[in-house]
């Protein structure tokens, strides 16, 4: 719908609020499934614009708060914006700290409700990525090479924050590929890992993942790296 014709349909329901079926136009306006997506604690809300006008007419209100807390404090680069999004990484930075997000919506003149996610905690619902992984060979062993996703995060000093910070740990699997058998040979925080004993002349896959202890959760797995043993 275009917005000459979505603001059209805005004032009619203004206008004749006494039609069959018509919703009063704040509740019509309000934004729609309002909720955070996070990835490696990258948090960004997103939604979904209300029944009365679904292309990108309206403008958009962010605000946000901890869990317990009263008042809610505006976003203020995401302050009458038209996106569908808005990027709350800053404002949710104590991952252990549940936060909520809402937004409303203003058409001509006329303001929505206030919509509202659901209770949100960036340690419990972040996806992980995969570490990326380079491998070579030396003297009859292989050295994987791990590199943790990127985080938004600082230190005091300034300094990238890791995933070790976290509690989050690597994986290291290998599949022989004659056997099709797969073992775990490393679970830790170290950045390279060696693997020995090969078996000469033989096919190994190997892949990684990050993984939480203390959730016993997984990030998705790496894409396998192959390689034939000396």
């Amino acid at each position: 719908m275009t917005p000459k014709y979505c603001f059209l349909g805005f004032l009619i329901g203004v206008l004749l609020p006494g039609v069959v079926g018509a919703q009063p136009a704040h509740e019509s306006l309000k934004p729609q499934r309002v909720r955070f997506q996070s990835q490696n604690f990258h948090n960004i809300l997103h939604w979904q614009p209300g029944r009365a006008c679904p292309g990108n007419s309206s403008v958009y209100f962010v605000q946000y708060k901890t869990y317990g807390q009263r008042q809610w404090k505006n976003k203020e680069d995401c302050w009458g914006i038209r996106e569908f999004f808005c990027d709350l990484t800053n404002e949710t930075s104590d991952i252990w700290e549940p936060y909520y997000g809402r937004v409303r919506t203003t058409l001509a003149g006329v303001h929505s409700g206030w919509t509202v996610t659901q209770r949100f905690s960036p340690w419990w619902e972040t996806k992980i990525d995969p570490p990326v992984m380079n491998i070579t060979q030396v003297n009859g062993s292989l050295l994987v090479n791990l590199h943790a996703p990127n985080l938004p995060y600082r230190d005091q000093k300034r300094k990238n924050v890791s995933m070790e910070y976290y509690g989050l740990v690597y994986r290291v699997f290998v599949i022989n590929s004659s056997l099709e058998k797969e073992q775990k040979v490393y679970e830790g925080a170290h950045r390279v890992v060696e693997i020995e004993a090969l078996t000469p002349h033989t096919g190994y896959c190997i892949v990684a993942e990050m993984y939480q202890p203390t959730l016993d959760r997984r990030s998705q797995r790496s894409q396998e790296r192959c390689v034939e043993s000396p």
